[in-house]
């Protein structure tokens, strides 16, 4: 599958400075499958260890962190001759050896000849749990999310369909195709952005065994859980985990611990999101206060929102099946603007906005707010369906007067009011 990251490897690997990569993210959106087709593609031989897997690797780096000695023992480890400038080196799920993960300091100084990536799907979580001595400076860092609507466009075979979009995007232009995406739109909140699941789709066609693979990710997440904390706090990071489906499913969707168990409190359950954010599975939405430059000057740590890192996870956990979605019957209209919301959430981080809500002392909450490069303050609304009215946003837009609003709904694309209207189909223009 063709993945946006590979035209950053690319940049990366043509650098005449570049230093070791890591690529990190959450389990199963693509790390291993991306990197090892980047290195098939553009390097003369791939070296590949896995550090989880394989824990006789990790007795190489236990020596000294060397790199001359440990290229030549990787190498016959592998069985595969180590080029300079033509091998790729691949270290996969390294927070399993942090020997392995410290010595890319002494690569970046010592053997910049070599092209070593590394990845690792808990790797924040192992850094802020163990001692590791992290490269700081020696390594440049990527995050792979899952595939957002246009990668699955690609993935489809509905590449023409992107430049389409775009065009629609660039001149507000009603898209003749719209309802047609509209229905690819549906499909894509079905299996998310997941490589597995997305092919199981391709494959099949059939949603029940998308279903099941959703729900052995969903419980892969939680086996996870296990492996950096106590049984106890275990426990407390799937009970979080768990309640995100009933805390998106409240009118105010503000994170509320009496949700995850009544009497809970924030100093109990504080690490348990803190896992589940370095672990890349739920994306956390802070509260601005303010509309104005810079946001996080603005922002309440304290107030927040969590959203599951895809979409389809987040169907599978509200146990709604996917003909509900397709045909659209009640089940769907129940959770359409949940859903509608997280994937817009997603949609923002994967283009590198850093999402806000914004709240005005109880009597109005914006979806989004986002700040762009140039320092421009976008108020962002999102509605699930053709009813856009929105007193929240009108109110933003007269306190603050942003340079223009966007509204994401079913609507076709335009401009009118100084709001740009996107369907839900196109916000990866964004």
């Amino acid at each position: 599958m063709e993945r946006k990251i590979e035209k950053n490897l690319l940049e990366w690997k043509d650098s005449p400075n570049s230093l070791p990569l890591i690529i990190h993210g959450a389990r199963q959106v693509g790390k291993t499958y991306s990197i090892l087709e980047f290195g098939k593609k553009y390097f003369k031989n791939v070296l590949y260890f896995n550090f989880e897997s394989n824990s006789e690797l990790t007795k190489i780096f236990d020596k000294d962190l060397k790199p001359e000695r440990i290229l030549n023992e990787l190498s016959v480890f592998s069985g595969k001759s180590i080029l300079e400038h033509e091998s790729l080196i691949f270290f996969d799920e390294i927070q399993a050896s942090e020997k392995t993960l410290t010595s890319l300091k002494y690569f970046a100084e010592q053997s910049s000849q070599f092209h070593i990536i590394a990845a690792g799907s808990l790797l924040g979580v192992a850094i802020n749990h163990e001692n590791y001595s992290f490269p700081v400076g020696k390594v440049e860092m990527q995050t792979l999310y899952p595939m957002d609507f246009e990668e699955f466009l690609w993935a489809i075979q509905e590449k023409n369909a992107v430049e389409i979009i775009r065009e629609s995007y660039r001149n507000n232009s009603e898209c003749s195709l719209h309802q047609h995406f509209i229905d690819l739109y549906k499909i894509y909140l079905c299996t998310g952005g997941l490589p597995q699941v997305v092919k199981e789709y391709m494959d099949k066609g059939d949603f029940d065994f998308v279903s099941i693979i959703q729900k052995n990710i969903n419980d892969a997440y939680i086996a996870d859980m296990t492996k950096y904390v106590s049984p106890t706090e275990t426990i407390r990071i799937m009970a979080a985990y768990n309640s995100i489906p009933a805390q998106l499913a409240k009118i105010n969707k503000k994170f509320q611990y009496k949700i995850i168990k009544s009497g809970a409190r924030a100093n109990q359950y504080e690490l348990s999101l803190h896992w589940l954010n370095a672990s890349g599975i739920v994306v956390k939405c802070l509260k601005t206060t303010a509309g104005k430059f810079p946001l996080s000057l603005h922002a309440e740590n304290n107030s927040f929102k969590i959203y599951m890192n895809d979409s389809g996870l987040l169907l599978s956990k509200f146990g709604v099946s996917a003909n509900a979605i397709m045909s659209g019957n009640e089940g769907f209209n129940n959770i359409k603007g949940i859903l509608a919301e997280n994937y817009v959430a997603n949609s923002l981080v994967i283009n590198g906005y850093v999402p806000h809500y914004w709240e005005s002392k109880g009597k109005a909450e914006l979806d989004f707010v986002i700040q762009t490069k140039n320092g421009e303050v976008i108020p962002i609304e999102v509605k699930s369906s053709e009813n856009v009215r929105s007193k929240s946003l009108q109110q933003f837009v007269l306190q603050y007067k942003p340079l223009f609003s966007i509204r994401i709904s079913l609507r076709n694309f335009g401009f009118e009011n100084n709001i740009k209207s996107i369907p839900l189909y196109a916000c990866f223009c964004i």
